[in-house]
């Protein structure tokens, strides 16, 4: 169980911050969608507005779940070189999942909305899509460039 302790804390946190961001998605976009019709920018509002809640969510938690990992016990002080490392990482796993979830999501949320699907409903279906291949994706990544200590 030990082995697999940071991948374990890794997804929980995605998945956590995910949830949040993804009911604040489907707010934006039914939000978004009483001012105005346009199916392309509701579909980025909602892409936004879970990036607003899900990103500050994901980084604290991440942080709170590795925090002994950059403080020397003896000392107290920061491992700043290891902080750097492993945001590099994260930046790297992350933003690359991000861009598939980004266009899937535009993607699938403009057609669902071009099928008068409500924009909420639109919001959650495109979101479970693009978190499929994100979920997928981050692993994946993450694994192979070590983010996880093991």
């Amino acid at each position: 169980m030990n082995k697999y302790r940071d991948i374990i804390l890794f997804n929980r946190n995605l998945l956590i911050s995910g949830a949040a961001g993804f009911f604040s998605g489907a707010l934006g976009a039914q939000i978004y969608s009483l001012y105005s019709n346009n199916k392309i920018v509701d579909a980025i509002v909602a892409l936004l507005s879970e990036y607003s809640v899900d990103v500050p969510f994901f980084a604290i938690a991440f942080y709170i779940d590795n925090m002994h990992r950059y403080h020397d016990p003896i000392t107290g002080k920061k491992n700043t070189a290891l902080i750097k490392q492993d945001i590099k990482k994260l930046v790297i796993a992350i933003s690359a999942s991000e861009a598939f979830y980004a266009v899937i999501k535009i993607f699938t949320h403009y057609q669902f909305l071009q099928y008068a699907v409500a924009p909420y409903q639109a919001a959650m279906a495109s979101s479970l899509m693009g978190w499929a291949v994100f979920l997928v994706l981050v692993n994946v990544l993450g694994k192979r460039i070590k983010l996880f200590h093991n």
